[in-house]
């Protein structure tokens, strides 16, 4: 795993956004506006998932190595009323905090993700923590209307994440070999390689380049099949479905991105 975050920095981050999405939450007419970007729920729905997801993500840390998932004991429900349902919110966020920072970065712990480029500890589920807040406070933001990119520094770091957490995978590819490559206008780029083997994703040095990791390779079979260039913050919402792929300048063959995102490995 590609750390390009601090675990400091991390969790910093994670409390700016948690800020950010109770802003968000305050300034909303009605806590019963339907959420744009997740339409099965309420502004309400989306605040009770954050903090009850938070409370049981800082006991699942809390518990160190473990066969499953914790759930927070105890806790109390998300208050309906707007000023308790924020203190509830900034409870949640600290309970987390305090967790993962007495746990520290290495601290081995529960993750649904599968280990090929994302390790089974507490800074990788940070790293996780920083992505799910970042979105969910863009979710917030838009049913405000008042949406804002993500800061670069958790874009940049998100793109990577995404690929390497949620996608990554040894589940055999069930279409023809690929590559998708994503390029942010700050600078970075990274290739999601796609084969029987599963997929791996990797940093490239430049746009259009091999990654390191396929040095040797025939390059045509390295070539990427279909590319999205965004700024970073749209490369992530566009890979959490939150913005059509539309919104990006792509090229090359939009079914291959397509099939990815129907594509799941568990079936």
């Amino acid at each position: 795993m590609t750390m390009t975050l601090e675990f400091p920095v991390l969790l910093r981050l994670i409390d700016e956004r948690s800020t950010a999405f109770r802003a968000a939450v305050a300034s909303a007419p009605s806590l019963d506006a339907q959420v744009p970007t997740c339409p099965e729920w309420t502004l309400f729905d989306l605040a009770q998932h954050i903090g009850e997801g938070r409370r049981d993500w800082a006991a699942t840390v809390a518990a160190g190595p473990a066969p499953a998932k914790s759930a927070a004991e105890g806790a109390p429900a998300a208050p309906r009323e707007r000023e308790a349902l924020l203190a509830w919110l900034a409870q949640s966020t600290e309970q987390l905090l305090d967790a993962l920072r007495k746990a520290g970065p290495d601290r081995g712990c529960w993750a649904w993700w599968e280990t090929l480029q994302s390790p089974h500890t507490t800074g990788a589920v940070a790293r996780h923590q920083l992505q799910q807040m970042a979105v969910h406070t863009y979710d917030a933001q838009i049913t405000v209307g008042a949406p804002q990119p993500l800061p670069d520094e958790v874009a940049l770091d998100g793109v990577d994440e995404f690929l390497s957490t949620c996608v990554a995978t040894t589940s055999a590819w069930p279409h023809k070999p690929a590559a998708i490559d994503f390029h942010a206008s700050e600078g970075r780029s990274w290739r999601l390689s796609l084969s029987a083997d599963g997929a791996r994703s990797a940093r490239l040095p430049g746009p259009g380049a091999m990654p390191a990791t396929e040095a040797g390779h025939d390059p045509d079979a390295a070539a990427a099949f279909f590319s999205a260039r965004g700024t970073a913050s749209e490369l992530v919402l566009i890979m959490y479905d939150r913005i059509p792929v539309d919104s990006l300048k792509i090229d090359g063959d939009r079914r291959v991105f397509e099939q990815l995102s129907a594509w799941d490995p568990d079936e």
